[in-house]
């Protein structure tokens, strides 16, 4: 396990942390106070800080693909999923396109097409979804996102995978991690605790039903200035960068 100051890294040391690997790959991304809350009056943002939002903002230059669920995209109102000049260059220089690409997980497409990370996204999003989702729904989504009918996550990711994009960041939510956890799908976790009692009334970061323990190693702790521990786990049994390839 690798141990550090934050401060001490440049932004190249600080990407040889968090690689990315050379095969398919699911990489989780929370923030939680010290006493387990995901939320502060009912969003992330009261646990964040700068250190917290430089990993942030890492690794969502990293990856190919960015996962979050319809809730969190609703609740934290996200907004295009667009990078500063130096991140795209980056992205560049190494072969990938300027931008990831939005996925959003929504039994329902209960979606805003207006909304601004899918009306004004740099990339055209995908909405993966299942045979709840409604005629009318699908249709008011079609000028602004893809939708695919998959009839799990494992089958989504696969989709993804496909398409090339096999380096994924989920941002969420719970639920969609407590989803992906139950299928086993979860190959990396990357968690920042905020430091800060929130008390009680939050949620942790993953809901929904029960599943077997995951078994993960710790690969780094990085300590900051203002006091957050930037962590980060991965699979038991993967070796540096590589991971299991079955599914």
């Amino acid at each position: 396990m690798i141990t550090g100051r934050l401060a001490a890294l440049d932004d190249d040391d600080l990407a040889r942390l968090y690689p990315r690997a050379d095969s398919p790959r699911l990489r989780m991304n929370f923030v939680s106070s010290l006493d387990g809350a995901v939320t502060v009056d009912g969003l992330s943002t009261g646990l964040s800080g700068d250190d917290d939002k430089r990993v942030f903002r890492l690794l969502r230059k990293l990856c190919d693909g960015l996962l979050v669920g319809a809730g969190t995209l609703r609740d934290e109102r996200y907004r295009p999923l667009t990078l500063d000049a130096a991140r795209r260059a980056w992205r560049g220089a190494h072969g990938l396109p300027a931008y990831p690409r939005l996925v959003v997980v929504s039994a329902t497409l209960r979606l805003d097409p207006a909304a601004p990370a899918l009306a004004d996204a740099p990339v055209r999003p995908l909405i993966l979804t299942g045979p709840a989702a409604e005629p009318a729904a699908r249709r008011a989504l079609a000028p602004v996102a893809d939708v695919a009918d998959v009839p799990d996550l494992a089958a989504g990711l696969r989709l993804l995978h496909g398409q090339g994009l096999t380096q994924l960041l989920c941002e969420g939510g719970p639920r969609l991690l407590g989803s992906l956890g139950a299928e086993d799908l979860v190959d990396e976790l990357c968690l920042t605790l905020s430091p800060l009692l929130a008390g009680a009334g939050s949620g942790r970061i993953t809901a929904g039903p029960p599943h077997p323990p995951r078994p993960m190693t710790t690969a780094h702790v990085l300590t900051t200035d203002e006091g957050f521990l930037l962590t980060r786990h991965v699979r038991k049994g993967v070796v540096g960068s590589r991971q299991r390839d079955e599914r």
